[in-house]
């Protein structure tokens, strides 16, 4: 009775509260309670009796119960059949209301004669070959309007596609199917006693919806007592014992699993394929696997005992396996029309058919390890194939295998070259400050010359020029600036490490890679400009698809730096001055300077795009700068490079590391949950205590804290630096009263940020469109406390001042590009307390009872948000475009 007295009370209040409004007030109330009652009904009662025939139901929702040891998503992955989308659980599908009100106006038949007739015009049309330029245009238009009729006629028009989803049907036959699965499933997973049953609840409550609820029921598991090993032929005995015992996924102890007992099929198969025995496949080993329980539980009665046999069976009729040798290897490198007119070249057991062009053989020769004579090897024809295939010099590689009489396989390669010159060119809308302008154009042209030198090398060039307008970080707010980037860049890649001695043949199994690049690149803002001219040597290779390594041995860089003439330039040679007195060392970095370094990364990856499934990214760098001025002393440096505190080059000494982790989460087919923790130090142990302004670590932005400007956060919990007489004290934006200025890049020696992003489907729009929700949190600090500017140092009080940021994204994914915008609001500022100083003119951000002097604590920032001030309100939505995903 309390329960129900209290609702009738809230509901009175509610309604004493509506009444007391003045009439609009009333009327604005009811008819959005009218508004809302008839879009929940239309939405739910989309389907009616009219759109249903007599005994056909939808799928409401499916549940998995009883089932105590396998969880609910393997259970899951079983069913095929998905209900249609609902909002919050409620029976709401917008969905299938889209689908519905496309299917209106939508003659399926129609479409389908329409597809018809024109695969018969197709037909007519190819009756008739021909090889000019206009014959294959035109073919490729029809292909292009037969895949858009069949896609019509199969899936509906636009509406029932891009919006819609079909409607989710029950079968009995489906359920039933599903069960047997699922009971299937138990016995493979040990629970040879499992029971797995449905049930259907279709009360009045539902509709013609229906529920279903498959019941499982596990029963006691059998786990593996004893494993025997029955092998026919000795030889093979002889390899496949002595690994099981390291090798063998096969464990005294462990439930049965039917994927383990494949998984060891397909290891003893790989095994013996690496040992000669090219004809083997896992079929010699039969399934199912003989099997033996104990008639009595054990003494523990949750499982029972299970004794297996592992049988390899020999060929039919044959004592043994045969083995393999390789016999005589065959390289042809030639395209079609070369063929007729081939030099034969014997080459280190090697015969190699080589067309116009000339290639090193050595190098070829190295990428091969399939050897005449040798034990064949199913490892070394991988190795082969993948090799040939990564020094992306052929357009195509193959690698066939002839059976000859006397356990020999005759080995043909047949290569063929791409084209030895390349020109391609790119443009497109781009940012190059994203949150201060707006996006520009840019274009891009690549000339590329395969097998230079007739090495199998790749000498590249590449020109890049993009500009945008500016007006996010004009300080004198005077106008509409530009910035502006010219790149020009070449190098030599070489399929091999350049160093003296044998020691670089040890890389032949992991697409060794040596680049020289020289490149200039010029950066012009209205504040400030840059020329940067740099060369570098680097190592890369690959130990499979998941381990990446790179080495860069040599990377010298000459700075030419530049502050502007005007107001801009002004401005921001204040601020840098103004940061110099305070003991900062970041004028340094806009001053002429040569730097060096090496540094070495390791990249491991499992995550495939386009393919949804759980997988770690992980990347750890570290760099070592100015390491070799470590021979020389201070004074000769100075002398050499002519430095002093506002002329001359300035030289760097430091170190840097960081690591950077990604995990992936599926939760559904199109739906995953990521997560990314990224961290970093940097530290200057040279003369000037600082590292290159390019090496300091930055938060806030597109691929970072996406609720603050790129480069605008921290460091830590001191107030972002504007044009003032006294950057200490918070300035706020005239124009968007309650926002601080974020006037200038805020660099840190240390970074530490986390991102927790979900990601799913909405609808296809000419590509996939999908959206995102995400939270992150992070700050850069520094180590020295290098001002007077109080929260700036990283401290044991660090996790006060983590900035946290939310929002939402929407992906653009066209396959081969993505286009993503998100959209975040501050949800807690640690910069947000300080000491209130108000204008004395009146101006500025007014905070209604406070006095001159008062402590300001708004770090939980999140409640300033206001959607009739989106942009202009003391926490604005902060607007980010980007290219991929952020991580």
């Amino acid at each position: 009775m309390a329960r129900k007295y209290g609702l009738m009370r809230t509901n009175y209040k509610v309604w004493g509260s509506i009444l007391s409004c003045n009439p609009k007030c009333v009327v604005r109330t009811i008819s959005f309670l009218v508004f809302g009652a008839g879009l929940l009904s239309g939405l739910s009662g989309c389907v009616s009796s009219e759109n249903l025939q007599k005994n056909q139901y939808l799928l409401f929702s499916q549940t998995i119960r009883g089932n105590r040891t396998l969880p609910n998503s393997d259970f899951e992955a079983l069913i095929p059949q998905r209900p249609n989308r609902r909002i919050l659980r409620l029976p709401i599908t917008p969905a299938l209301w889209f689908y519905r009100l496309g299917e209106r106006t939508f003659d399926r038949e129609a479409a389908q004669r329409e597809l018809e007739a024109k695969r018969k015009e197709y037909d007519e049309f190819t009756a008739k070959p021909d090889s000019t330029k206009s014959y294959r245009k035109e073919q490729k238009r029809f292909n292009r309007q037969l895949t858009r009729l069949r896609r019509r006629a199969e899936e509906g028009n636009w509406v029932m596609r891009s919006l819609g989803e079909p409607p989710a049907y029950f079968y009995e036959a489906d359920a039933k199917e599903n069960a047997q699965k699922m009971q299937r499933f138990l016995f493979n997973n040990g629970f040879f006693l499992g029971k797995a049953s449905y049930s259907v609840d279709s009360n009045r409550t539902l509709g013609r919806r229906v529920r279903v609820t498959y019941n499982i029921t596990e029963n006691v598991s059998f786990h593996l007592n004893k494993i025997t090993y029955q092998i026919a032929d000795p030889r093979v005995d002889s390899i496949v014992r002595p690994t099981l015992a390291r090798s063998s996924v096969l464990k005294t102890g462990e439930r049965y699993n039917a994927e383990k007992i494949e998984t060891e099929r397909i290891r003893i198969e790989e095994l013996l394929r690496n040992n000669g025995y090219y004809s083997f496949t896992r079929q010699y080993i039969p399934l199912p696997l003989d099997v033996d329980s104990a008639r009595s539980l054990s003494t523990d009665s949750s499982f029972r005992n299970l004794n297996i046999w592992v049988k390899i069976a020999n060929p039919p009729g044959q004592p043994r396996h045969p083995v393999f040798r390789i016999g005589e290897v065959d390289v042809r490198v030639a395209r079609a029309e070369d063929r007729a007119s081939l030099d034969t070249i014997q080459y280190n057991g090697l015969r190699f058919y080589l067309g116009q062009q000339n290639y090193s053989l050595r190098l070829l020769d190295s990428r091969i390890f399939l050897r005449p004579d040798s034990l064949y090897r199913l490892r070394n024809y991988q190795d082969s194939q993948r090799q040939l295939f990564l020094l992306n010099q052929f357009r195509f590689a193959n690698i066939s295998f002839t059976d000859t009489t006397k356990g020999h396989l005759r080995t043909r390669i047949n290569l063929i070259p791409i084209d030895k010159y390349e020109l391609t060119s790119e443009g497109g809308v781009f940012v190059l400050y994203q949150g201060q302008g707006y996006p520009g154009p840019f274009g891009t042209a690549s000339f590329r010359v395969h097998n230079i030198f007739s090495g199998l090398g790749t000498f590249e060039t590449a020109v890049r020029y993009g500009f945008e307008a500016q007006t996010g970080f004009a300080l004198s707010g005077s106008g509409v600036g530009f910035a502006q980037e010219l790149g020009i860049n070449t190098s030599l890649i070489f399929p091999h490490i350049l160093f003296p001695g044998r020691a670089r043949f040890l890389f032949n199994r992991l697409s060794p890679r040596t680049q020289v690049s020289l490149g200039y690149n010029y950066t012009s803002r209205p504040d400030y400009g840059r020329r940067l001219l740099r060369t570098a040597l680097s190592y890369n290779w690959l130990k499979n698809n998941t381990h990446q390594y790179n080495f860069i041995i040599a990377d010298i860089n000459y700075l030419k730096a530049t502050i502007k003439p005007g107001d801009d330039g002004n401005a921001f040679r204040d601020y840098l001055n103004t940061q110099d007195s305070l003991g900062s060392t970041i004028r340094k970095s806009f001053l002429s300077a040569f730097a060096s370094s090496i540094s070495f990364t390791y990249t491991y990856n499992t995550n495939i795009l386009g393919q949804n499934r759980r997988a770690n990214f992980l990347r750890l760098s570290f760099e070592s700068g100015g390491t070799t001025l470590n021979f020389f002393s201070n004074e000769q440096l100075k002398s050499f490079f002519n430095t002093t505190s506002t002329s001359g080059l300035q030289y760097y000494k430091y170190l840097r590391g960081s690591v950077d982790f990604r995990h992936y989460i599926p939760l559904r087919p199109k739906t995953t949950l990521a997560f990314r923790i990224n961290t970093g130090m940097v530290i200057g142990y040279g003369e000037n205590k600082t590292a290159p302004y390019e090496k300091l670590f930055f938060a806030g932005g597109s691929n970072s804290i996406r609720a603050w400007l790129p480069r605008r956060l921290g460091p830590g919990s001191s107030i972002p630096y504007s044009k003032s007489d006294n950057p200490l004290v918070p300035i706020f934006n005239p124009r968007r009263p309650g926002q601080f200025r974020y006037d200038f890049e805020q660099p840190g020696d240390i970074i530490l940020e986390g991102s927790a992003e979900l990601r799913t489907h909405l609808f296809h729009l000419g590509g996939d469109i999908n959206g995102a929700f995400f939270v992150d949190a992070g700050n850069v600090w520094t180590l020295r406390n290098n001002s007077n500017r109080s929260g700036e140092n990283i401290s044991p009080q660090f996790i006060r001042q983590i900035a946290v940021g939310s929002g939402v994204g929407l992906r653009i994914d066209f396959s081969f590009f993505i286009i993503r915008l998100d959209g975040a609001v501050k949800v807690y500022d640690p910069s947000r307390y300080y000491i209130y100083t108000p204008n004395s003119d009146g101006s500025g951000y007014i905070i209604p009872g406070k006095n001159p002097g008062d402590l300001i604590d708004e770090r939980f920032f999140l409640p300033k948000f206001r959607f009739d001030k989106m942009f202009k309100g003391p926490n604005p939505l902060v607007i980010n475009f980007g290219i991929g995903y952020p991580f």
